[in-house]
């Protein structure tokens, strides 16, 4: 079976960082395959493909794959330019940019993660617990969650504050001030819709009561996604070894960039090196030959346990390149 636009999305349905690639999909009628992972490891089909990458979801359009829904979102905005919806003026690209970084990298989703209800069936789970406390460095133990919970609140019930009370406080309908939602949008929502869904906030502290713009914002995205999905192509879904072949048999995306001569890595093209994230899944590194090296995104060749060549690409912002020496897996 084929994948649309040569592209395959493995991700599970209930990660809230998946959904960052689904609602993009979806508000922009972009046709594509899908292969349903596992919420742990082992992940059998990116064993097959040689990747080590812990996290979810992994993109692959052909024989390229990407890591981190940043750099994903990217590249979707690069290879479907028309009606992309990624902001155009410079203002409009620093607030879009600034979102991303304040929701992934500043805190406000790590503490989203820590207000997990303890009632969730899956925190009954050993093998989840087990799995997330390698995948973050923290305890999962429900006692040490309910310990935390309320220090997260008061941070998320800022973060509530904050768009309540600057961006939404003109009651403008999308962040950016656009007939419809855009990328900005995707970018700041994320967190605080899943936590809505989950229905893990305080309603005495967090609720539509207190941030009436915000919630009010939550369900215009929902139904925006809602009337994009009536006339969006569903997504093909594809089995593993499905998937798995598709890619060792397809071509690349996209040409093998450049190694930036004055990188502060220092480090030259061809040279083997390791790539892993530095605030999640850290203990997961890919190995590979560098083939691109530029300030916003690093390349590596590896091949798949077929033997096919690919190449894995993943975001400079959050992430570790080193050399591949003897003492380097203990970096």
């Amino acid at each position: 079976m084929s994948a649309p636009n040569d592209i395959i999305l493995f991700h599970y349905p209930f990660s809230p960082y998946a959904r960052r690639i689904t609602w993009y999909f979806t508000l922009r009628g972009i046709e594509y395959a899908q292969c349903v992972q596992s919420p742990v490891l082992p992940r059998p089909d990116l064993e097959a493909l040689n990747v080590s990458y812990r996290r979810i979801p992994v993109l692959s359009i052909g024989r390229d794959i990407y890591c981190d829904t940043r750099l994903i979102l990217r590249k979707l905005e690069e290879r479907f330019p028309d009606g992309r919806l990624g902001a155009t003026s410079g203002e409009q690209k620093a607030m879009e940019r600034l979102l991303e970084r304040w929701t992934v990298d500043a805190g406000v989703f790590w503490r989203a993660a820590s207000l997990l209800p303890s009632n969730l069936p899956i925190l009954n789970d050993p093998k989840f617990t087990k799995d997330r406390e390698s995948f973050t460095g923290r305890s999962w133990d429900k006692k040490d969650m309910d310990r935390a919970r309320p220090e997260s609140v008061v941070h998320i019930r800022d973060a509530f504050e904050l768009l309540e009370t600057t961006l939404l406080a003109d009651g403008r309908d999308w962040v950016l001030k656009t007939e419809k939602p855009t990328l900005a949008d995707i970018e700041a929502i994320w967190p605080f819709d899943w936590l809505v869904e989950l229905q893990a906030l305080p309603p005495n502290v967090i609720s539509e009561k207190q941030f009436p713009k915000v919630f009010a914002w939550i369900n215009r995205f929902r139904e925006a996604l809602k009337s994009a999905r009536a006339s969006a192509p569903k997504p093909v879904t594809l089995k593993g070894p499905e998937a798995v072949n598709f890619i060792n048999n397809a071509e690349f995306a996209e040409q093998a960039g450049r190694v930036d001569e004055n990188d502060p890595l220092g480090l030259k093209p061809g040279a083997q090196v390791q790539v892993w994230p530095i605030d999640s899944g850290f203990s997961h590194k890919d190995q590979g030959q560098l083939v691109t090296l530029v300030p916003d995104e690093v390349t590596i060749s590896k091949k798949t346990k077929e033997g096919k060549e690919i190449h894995l690409h993943a975001p400079r912002w959050g992430f570790r390149i080193v050399e591949a020496t003897d003492g380097s897996s203990r970096l």
